[in-house]
């Protein structure tokens, strides 16, 4: 009752947009596009950053911008593919400003961003791995840089609270019954279990599963006896599976420690720095 009771406390939250969230999606979707599918992630990420809340905050960082002044300072190299070289300025909010110009200029006109990757990004290979190459050099550190500028320099509306899902994410290890009891108990209470290996594998890694996954409102972590291990030297002893401790950690970081709720079975060892919780 006591989760219940948390939940609707919170309930005013529930119409909150998580747009962080929403934009990281948009990029692990265009980590995982090919060709034939890249245009659909890369036209919602452009969405998100066109939204209202953001409108402000991107007048700041394009005041005064010329895009196309900044591709023709770019230094040509030589005759070879993938030898010109942006010259980006040291300003951290021109950089900014010119990284999501090129993104709106991406979303507007997909044929330039091949060639714009083919030009300053060419890997040799083929050109869905010059198209990888914008993705990880320039996408992913813009959206995740834009992220701590609009936190540090934006309105309280642009931060965007997490909403309240009604999901809730089951962390286990190799107990079935306690998952498949946790699971059923929260149906009951009327919220929705996320259990990783009942979702969709779009060709993800485990992780990136986790990260998709990951639009929750809060997260419930089985800390079973399912592993042993000890110091070195010492007598192996009952222990949580490392993979139930990574995600313990990424959901903490994720959702705060108020909406994470750890559930032991057994005698088991407690890492150190969780080791005060009381349970």
């Amino acid at each position: 009752m006591l989760l219940k009771r948390g939940w609707k406390r919170r309930g005013r939250m529930s119409k909150a947009i998580d747009l962080f969230g929403q934009i990281k999606n948009a990029v692990l979707d265009l980590q995982g596009a090919q060709l034939q599918t890249y245009e659909r992630p890369l036209k919602t990420l452009g969405k998100l950053l066109d939204h209202s809340d953001l409108v402000s905050i991107n007048a700041t960082l394009l005041d005064g911008l010329d895009l196309d002044g900044f591709l023709a300072s770019a230094d040509a190299g030589g005759s070879f593919f993938g030898s010109a070289k942006l010259v980006w300025p040291d300003s951290e909010r021109e950089s900014l400003g010119l990284s999501l110009l090129l993104i709106k200029k991406f979303v507007d006109d997909p044929d330039f961003m091949m060639n714009f990757a083919h030009t300053y990004y060419y890997t040799g290979n083929k050109i869905i791995g010059d198209f990888r190459a914008i993705v990880s050099q320039i996408i992913i550190p813009f959206t995740r840089d834009y992220k701590t500028y609009v936190e540090t320099h934006g309105s309280p509306v642009a931060k965007l609270v997490r909403p309240m899902s009604n999901r809730i994410f089951i962390v286990h290890g190799h107990d079935g019954e306690a998952r498949e009891t946790v699971a059923r108990f929260l149906e009951k209470l009327g919220f929705e279990p996320v259990i990783l290996h009942e979702q969709a594998n779009r060709g993800r890694t485990i992780i990136e599963k986790v990260e998709v996954n990951s639009d929750v409102g809060f997260a419930v972590i089985l800390l079973t006896p399912d592993d042993e291990g000890c110091a070195r030297g010492g007598v192996p002893e009952p222990r949580v599976r490392q993979n139930v401790l990574l995600e313990l950690g990424y959901f903490i970081g994720l959702l705060g420690r108020d909406r994470v709720c750890a559930l032991m079975r057994g005698e088991i060892t407690i890492p150190s720095d969780f080791a005060g919780v009381v349970w």
